[in-house]
Parts: structure tokens; sequence; C-alpha cells
């Protein structure tokens, strides 16, 4: 297998160290030589570069200045510098700048810097690999993402089909006609359905772009609450909203965050408790909203707190399926808000969070 051909750019304003550079290392690399900066970023624009020499005292435009102004145009090149004198200031604010890859002093010597090309030259393919590796895994990532959507998406019409056929079964008073075979159904179908719904709002919440909608926390809150308390009448919720002025956001994410935490304030409520409570406080200015809400149920040990927001952490006293809290901060992030916890077994659980205003 023939060695791969490594193409290297030396520039010198001096024509004698350009041809002594060629004569030394034409055999091993395919050298492009130029006499000036400007000359220099020519060969740039037309030749796929692996590795750039450049000597510091040029007239113009120093080799430091060279690599700084090319760095974000021609980022994949290996910079090496050379320098005739010492120059530790220029030297230290290249390197500190991530501009060079190392500085070798002239005159060089042939092994010193046939060694540096060299190793320059496999950071150039070790970079290069990474940033393909990096594309095929956000590709299999999102094909990833987009079949287990698409999954998620087909089961739910015959699990709708399902319930719907539970519905019926209630209707018509047949409910407890097979001892316990329905309302085990009924339990395993609604489970299936909850855990389906949030790989959907997983998937949503990692691929959908922010907008920008009018948000009315009311009408939000309200809808929600209503959506969650329909098979659960027992939970009191105390509403408690100051909108006075325009609140604009990403109405998605924003519904996905409540639609969590109303849910998770519902379902971890403690079943001997005869006042069970969540109480919503929301206050909204021109530059965020300000949204506390507070329960009374089960609460969440100490030492789980930091790791709730873990994707698929459950702890034994909650049976979910970890995503949910994972979901809510991954979508506060998203729309640049935040998120605080504090809780007590014995009292419950109170989540704050902030969401800017993007009016």
């Amino acid at each position: 297998m023939s060695n791969p051909t490594v193409r290297v750019l030396y520039i010198d304003d001096e024509e004698n160290n350009l041809q002594a550079f060629k004569a030394s290392f034409r055999r091993q690399y395919e050298i492009y030589t130029a006499i000036s900066a400007a000359d220099g970023l020519k060969i740039l624009n037309n030749i796929d570069i692996h590795v750039i020499l450049a000597d510091q005292k040029m007239p113009n435009t120093t080799g430091v200045e060279f690599f700084k102004s090319i760095i974000n145009t021609h980022p994949d090149p290996i910079r090496i510098l050379l320098t005739g004198y010492t120059d530790i200031e220029a030297l230290a604010d290249a390197i500190n700048h991530g501009d060079i890859y190392r500085y070798i002093t002239k005159p060089w010597n042939d092994l010193e810097l046939h060694n540096s090309i060299k190793n320059a030259y496999d950071a150039y393919k070790a970079k290069i690999d990474l940033r393909n590796k990096i594309t095929e895994l956000e590709k299999t990532n999102d094909e990833l993402n987009r079949f287990i959507y698409s999954i998620s998406h087909e089961l739910r019409a015959p699990l709708v089909s399902v319930i719907g056929i539970i519905n019926l079964v209630k209707m018509e008073n047949l409910y407890n006609s097979s001892g316990e075979y329905w309302g085990l159904i009924e339990t395993c179908s609604n489970k299936l359905d909850y855990y389906i719904q949030k790989t959907l709002q997983y998937y949503k919440n990692t691929k959908d772009v922010p907008d920008h909608s009018e948000i009315d926390f009311n009408q939000l809150v309200g809808e929600l609450i209503e959506l969650h308390t329909y098979s659960d009448k027992d939970t009191t919720f105390n509403v408690k909203i100051d909108q006075a002025t325009k609140f604009v956001g990403d109405a998605f994410r924003i519904e996905v965050i409540f639609s969590n935490l109303i849910s998770n304030a519902i379902k971890y409520q403690k079943s001997n408790e005869l006042n069970k409570t969540v109480n919503i406080t929301i206050d909204v200015n021109d530059f965020e909203a300000n949204v506390s809400i507070n329960d009374n149920g089960l609460g969440i040990l100490k030492e789980h707190l930091e790791k709730i927001f873990t994707q698929f952490f459950k702890s034994k006293m909650h049976h979910g399926s970890g995503l949910g809290l994972f979901i809510v901060k991954e979508a506060l992030n998203k729309i640049n808000g935040t998120i605080s916890v504090s809780s007590n077994v014995e009292v419950g659980t109170t989540f704050k969070i902030t969401i800017p205003n993007a009016k």
C-alpha cells in the first residue's frame, strides 16, 4: 500500500529558503511554495493543503498574522511557524489562540522538520477522521430518531382503537363482566400510551426549531388541568396567574414542560392523602415568566434530587418512564430557561422554572 500524498505549503519571503526546503523534502511531500502571504493564500484557495509552514519575519504580513487571518476560512491545515529569532510574545500569542501546531527555529534541522511535518499530518488526519465520524454519528442518530418516531406514531393507531373498545365496553356496562381482564387491558394500554407519548415528545423536542408564539398562560394551564384531571377528580388545583403583559415563547416546548410537571404532580400524590393539592403560580413580566408548581405528594428523596433530570432515572418510589423530567430539562435548555427543585418526603415537591420572554 502506497503512502498517502502529503501536500505542504511553505511561505517565506526569502527565495533561497524556499529552494532549500523544496530540495530537501521534494521526495517525501508534494511541495508548494509562496514568496508572500498573499501568494500563499492563492494556493490555499485552489489546493487542498494538509500542512502549512510560514516564516514569522515577512514584510507586510508576519507568519502569526497570516495564520490568524486564515483560521476561519481554512481551519483544517495544520500550521507550523518558522522563526529565525526569538519573539516570545508573538509565539505565545499564536499558541494561546490556537493558530499554530508548533514552531521551529531557523535554520531548521531536516530530521526535526520532517518529524514535525509527519506529526502535523497525523494531526490533520485525526481532525478529519473525527469530523467524518461525527457526521456519520449525527446521520445515524437522525435515522434512529426518525425510526423511533415512525414506530411510535404507528403504534398509537391500534392502541387508540384498543382504548376506544374499552370505553365502549364501559358504556355497555360490560367492564366487570370478565373479572379483572378488562381492567388489566386498560391499565396496560394506558401505560403503553404514556410511554409512546413520552417518546414522541422526546423526538419532537430534539428536532423542532423553537418557534415564537403568543402564550396565554391562563388558557394553557386551564386546558392542561382539564386534560390531566379527566380520569382523576381527587386533586384540587389552586391557580394564580399574573399576566398583565404579552408573553412570546415556544408554544410546543412550554406546553410539554407544563404538561409533564402537572402530570407528575397528580401521579405522585399520596394514596392516603384526603386533600390532594397542587398549587400553580405564574408571574409574567416583560423579561420572563416565573413559574412555581407545588404539590403535597410523595416528595423526592434528597439523594435523588440531582438525578431526577437524568434520562431514564427512576426511583423505587416513582415508577414512570424516566423521561418526563429529562424532557422538561431539555425543553428548557432549548429555550434558555432554568429549573430548580426542592422537596421533602413529608411535605411534597416544588418546581420553580424561569422562561425568557421573547417578545
